[in-house]
């Protein structure tokens, strides 16, 4: 199946305009109908919680209505509505895409996919033996606009990893990239290389529904500037920043009022068919290989950061 990753994810939410504020400020573009775009036209999507136009909710406190998966083609658009149709029921819908459920609830879109190609440059590093920015380039941009390239994935919490994992393995062909013992799996679907688009964690059944999502930044530096600017918002930082272990993406979770939390990442892994996948018992240490610590800015001069009169926050 060449899946190539979600290109929208549907919220059915309470206050609609704290939220399009919210997406607004994260850096997202609103283009009408409730959509807001990443610069590649990958997004999420808006309405109020008793829209007529959303798919029913899961029954518990998750706002998440639908995930919309980006395919390359209409031959993979049909060989999934074939597969799934052997045993539940596919929407075509007026856009042309397809819908249906998963095994375990969650709603399912299908299209062609949006996405546009992007010509952006990466973030550059000079290091002793690999002189990577040009000479006289400055790396710092104050300026710089920082902004969402692509939406790069959504984790589901799930009542039964197990048969979640199969239904996405077995029957949309993606696979397991890495694995969190006593949380569950990574999965990548046929159509990328990024170390996941799906992330799955083991919880009880009154939890089940989307922990986060996360759009790609250009590189740490973009993520660590949306992500303070963010802050500087008045917006309440959850995790990080940080660098995972698994993926090794840099993060940074914001609480949102999406009923999820919602993340920045950069500088994802990329991984092949002749990657092994990795096995780990689930902690902190195998979660981030490292995490900072907000705290006021401070110049050399002024007390020691976290010395009394320094601005420490607490």
């Amino acid at each position: 199946m060449n899946i190539i990753g979600p290109d929208a994810l549907v919220f059915g939410v309470d206050d609609v305009a704290a939220c399009t504020q919210y997406l607004t400020d994260y850096g997202l573009t609103p283009v009408g109908n409730g959509r807001f775009e990443a610069l590649d036209g990958t997004a999420i999507v808006l309405a109020h919680k008793d829209d007529a136009g959303l798919p029913a909710p899961l029954g518990t406190a998750t706002m998440l209505r639908k995930t919309i998966y980006g395919v390359a083609d209409e031959q993979t658009l049909g060989a999934i509505a074939e597969e799934l149709g052997r045993d539940r029921e596919v929407k075509r819908l007026a856009d042309g895409s397809i819908e249906a459920g998963d095994d375990l609830g969650f709603v399912l879109g299908f299209q062609v996919t949006v996405r546009r190609p992007l010509d952006l440059p990466a973030e550059a590093v000079n290091a002793p033996g690999a002189h990577n920015r040009p000479v006289n380039h400055v790396a710092v941009d104050e300026n710089a606009k920082a902004l969402p390239r692509t939406l790069s994935h959504v984790v589901y919490f799930v009542p039964d990893a197990v048969k979640a994992e199969t239904f996405y393995v077995e029957r949309l062909g993606f696979r397991c990239t890495d694995r969190l013992l006593g949380a569950g799996p990574f999965l990548q679907p046929g159509g990328t290389i990024d170390h996941h688009t799906l992330f799955l964690i083991q919880t009880p059944p009154f939890m089940q529904g989307c922990e986060h999502f996360t759009f790609h930044m250009g590189g740490p530096t973009e993520l660590m500037q949306a992500g303070t600017r963010f802050v500087n918002k008045g917006y309440q930082s959850f995790w990080g920043p940080g660098r995972h272990k698994m993926g090794s993406n840099w993060f940074w979770y914001f609480n949102s009022p999406l009923g999820c939390h919602v993340e920045y990442d950069a500088d994802m892994d990329l991984h092949d068919d002749t990657w092994t996948a990795r096995a780990v018992p689930m902690s902190a240490d195998a979660s981030q290989l490292f995490l900072f610590q907000q705290r006021d800015k401070w110049a050399p001069g002024g007390p020691p950061p976290g010395a009394a009169g320094a601005g420490e926050r607490h």
